[in-house]
């Protein structure tokens, strides 16, 4: 009976299933029926909203960018729909309340062992994890693997988020947070042994240039809008349109670099009641304990350095997209997120923007080579989800988030059968990580005892 029922589910599609899904688990965190209904409907709307922004923009944009790449001979055939369409993909999926209920599972888990501090509330980050999972399964077909590709996923992301609770606390000046969000702490696998790396160089460990300095040439030309504008116009120029095409095409595309982001705000908005409910909850469980309370990375996206940094790095990743050697991603929808990839860079970099931009830079070049590796899988994934692209003669999707993060693609590879080629750079990584970082508190705890 259950089964034909979510079967049944499952036909009428994800803009059915992801309502249905987002009203029980309010149910179950003790959402009041009307509220979860109405956050389950809000995600919902939410997803149909995406699919109609990604619509504008595989038609506007596909086309111009495939004839672009015929002209000028670069080969970027693997289009950036942005991590807001390859999020509802990750909801749609059929073994999506497994992964969400499991990645609970685990917090809970290890909270309970004091194996973490981080009580992550931010339920609608666990996409960033699910998608793993699902890229996972989707290849082995196995849904066992696919749970635990998306599972050790949690684990480290949990544990790293108490690892970087100071660089919350001590840069941006929020004690008692931390940031279980994959596409900020990803950066972290690249990041800190560059850091080091660069600490060691005479000369470059001198400089530091404050951001600073470099804002007043930003401003209004760094909104999103604009970006979308001018990347628009542009494409349109390089595919040799008309006028009347370009101005098209540019305007369209600063409407998608508008729309995304309130379209995937509905999805957060649909999803607050519950994850309000879910902190609540497990509050009353874990009486007299001291959390750290998980919290999305866009509470700190907004500092002005991490602003500034991104906004050198969004031009700069466009240029290197088209040298890099073996990149085929051509950048677009993500350019908005880039400030989420680099906020913890910034503030490993304590602001200094010539290390933030030299880190920066090669956290991006990774992502694109591991999207341009992921992007035939990811293609075929959306189209079995049921996400009409509208991209024809065989072009690719790619985003800047998924298995493109640099942690993830390394459990994604690790869980798909290269285990003897990853594995061994997921652990020197992770190690690197650890032992930086908890070098660094030793030391700070040291300096504050003999203060004391």
């Amino acid at each position: 009976m259950l089964f034909n029922i979510f079967n049944t589910l499952l036909k009428a599609g994800a803009i059915v299933m992801l309502p249905v899904i987002i009203f029980i688990i309010g149910l179950i965190f003790r959402v009041k029926p009307i509220k979860a209904f109405r956050s389950g409907l809000t995600v919902g709307i939410g997803f149909a909203g995406i699919n109609l922004v990604i619509g504008l923009l595989s038609s506007n944009l596909g086309p111009a960018a495939k004839d672009m790449v015929k002209l000028i001979g670069i080969k970027l055939d693997a289009l950036d729909v942005g991590w807001g369409s390859i999020a509802a993909i990750t909801w749609s999926s059929p073994i999506i309340p497994i992964l969400i209920f499991g990645i609970l599972a685990v917090n809970i888990v290890m909270l309970i062992l004091k194996v973490t501090n981080t009580l992550d509330v931010d339920i609608w980050n666990y996409h960033h994890m699910a998608i793993v999972g699902i890229m996972t399964y989707f290849v082995t077909k196995n849904v066992v693997i696919g749970v635990l590709a998306s599972l050790t996923m949690a684990v480290v992301i949990f544990k790293m988020s108490d690892w970087t609770e100071h660089l919350v606390s001590d840069y941006f000046g929020l004690p008692g947070v931390s940031l279980p969000t994959v596409s900020a702490l990803s950066s972290l696998v690249i990041a800190v042994p560059l850091n080091m790396l660069l600490n060691a160089i005479p000369g470059l460990n001198k400089i530091n240039f404050s951001v600073k300095d470099a804002k007043k040439y930003l401003g209004f030309f760094g909104e999103p809008m604009m970006m979308g504008l001018i990347l628009g116009g542009a494409i349109g120029a390089l595919a040799r349109y008309d006028i009347t095409k370009i101005l098209s095409i540019a305007v369209n595309m600063a409407a998608v670099m508008v729309l995304i982001p309130k379209m995937t705000a509905l999805f957060m908005e649909g999803l607050m009641p519950i994850s309000e409910s879910a902190k609540k909850l497990t509050k009353e469980k874990f009486k007299g304990r001291k959390f750290l309370i998980g919290l999305d990375a866009a509470v700190v996206v907004g500092n002005p350095e991490v602003i500034t940094t991104a906004l050198i790095i969004i031009p700069l990743t466009i240029a290197m997209a088209v040298v890099l050697p073996g990149n085929r991603v051509l950048p677009f929808a993500d350019l908005a997120v880039v400030p989420f990839r680099v906020a913890l860079v910034v503030a490993l970099a304590g602001g200094n923007l010539i290390k933030s931009i030299i880190i920066g830079l090669v956290c991006m070049a990774a992502i694109l080579l591991a999207g341009t590796h992921c992007a035939p899988v990811l293609t075929e994934l959306a189209k079995s989800s049921g996400i009409n692209l509208g991209m024809a003669g065989g072009a690719l999707i790619s985003t800047f988030s998924a298995t493109s993060l640099t942690l993830s693609f390394i459990v994604y590879k690790v869980f798909t059968g290269n285990l003897v080629i990853t594995l061994p750079i997921f652990f020197i990584a992770f190690g690197a990580i650890w032992l930086y970082i908890e070098s660094k508190k030793k030391r700070q705890g040291k300096t504050e005892e003999s203060v004391v």
